[in-house]
């Protein structure tokens, strides 16, 4: 199947999926802090999906989101610009399928509109603004998918740390029994009180605030405390594990699945809110994207493990990604309402 021209529209996902037992998708995640791209063979009968192809921009698309409400026009710049080479990717590797996702940054913005019509002009399709829930759920089945042969135990609280927000769902195999999202992305935080290079205690001591208050509308809304296993995605609790497990450079193949107890969470954070933005800046799994919101996420991962009693955090390099590469391949297979 030929890949889509310029202003042509991608080939709808179901026509692509029957054509064989296997397809190969494009997934653009859009977030407060980063834009990522997963073209993937997925296959639904065989509960599989192989990466041809995965990357991730620091765009900081969200940023001066929280004060202005609105897209900034170098944030929204700096997107589009990514997003071009991406596109370039899933016409060079004949995707079948593309779907885009927004997130927290796009929900909260008042020129969202602007953002659409741009991506619009590169891919030739609508990102999708998603609310909350749906990116929660989103999440959860890129995070678990694999785990059901039982590489850990279910019930399982998934919680995605992003820049604007942090999505949490409970759930097993068999269904999702609740999700919420609350305010507390790593940026968020950042922006609003991290201020100091390095925070001082203060502004430490607002964050936890926030972030605790924020804890409180969880525990309200999902039954947290009934998992057995938390997993934790995104950028900030894969680089608090890649720090944990002494790292000199970033390993994915490490850090997927790996266990990192709460004392080791604590430990990084402590040292990360420590340190000086050009210290974090030196340490070999630091993406420079990170620097200086790392840790308002660092503080947010604590903060869970803490309010929810877990022992250890099972981080995932598998997320909401990998979770819209198997809503178009599901949405091939019959499930209705999925394919872009």
């Amino acid at each position: 199947m030929s890949a889509p021209g310029p202003g042509e529209r991608p080939v709808n996902a179901a026509t692509a999926v029957r054509a064989a037992t296997a397809v190969r998708v494009a997934a653009i995640d859009c977030g407060t802090n980063s834009l990522r791209l997963l073209v993937a063979d997925v296959d639904p009968a065989a509960g599989t999906l192989a990466d041809v192809d995965r990357r991730m921009e620091i765009v900081r698309l969200g940023q001066g989101v929280d004060a202005t409400g609105r897209l900034a026009p170098a944030a929204l710049a700096r997107t589009l610009r990514a997003l071009r080479s991406y596109a370039a990717i899933v016409a060079a590797t004949r995707a079948s399928a593309v779907r885009i996702v927004a997130t927290s940054a796009t929900r909260d913005a008042a020129n969202a509109a602007d953002f659409v019509t741009g991506v619009r002009a590169v891919l030739g399709v609508d990102p999708e603004v998603l609310s909350g829930d749906e990116e929660a759920r989103l999440s959860f089945t890129g995070a678990t998918t694999e785990l059901a042969g039982g590489a850990a135990a279910a019930p399982y609280l998934v919680a995605d740390i992003g820049g604007g927000s942090t999505e949490f769902v409970l759930g097993d195999a068999a269904a999702v029994s609740g999700a919420v999202s609350v305010d507390i992305g790593c940026v968020r935080m950042t922006e609003r009180h991290l201020h100091g290079d390095p925070p001082t205690p203060a502004e430490v001591a607002a964050a936890r605030a926030d972030i605790g208050a924020a804890l409180d509308v969880v525990a309200a809304t999902i039954a947290g405390t009934d998992a057995r296993t938390l997993v934790g995605l995104a950028g900030s609790v894969t680089t608090v594990a890649a720090l944990a497990l002494g790292l000199d450079a970033y390993d994915a193949g490490r850090i997927h699945h790996a266990r990192i107890g709460a004392g080791q969470v604590g430990e990084q954070t402590a040292r990360l809110l420590a340190q000086s933005r050009a210290e974090r800046a030196r340490l070999g799994v630091m993406h420079p994207g990170r620097v200086d919101v790392i840790g308002g996420g660092a503080l947010v991962l604590e903060a869970i493990m803490a309010r929810f009693g877990f022992r250890e955090v099972l981080a995932s390099e598998h997320d909401i990604l990998d979770g819209i590469a198997w809503s178009l391949a599901r949405a091939g297979a019959g499930d209705p309402g999925l394919s872009r």
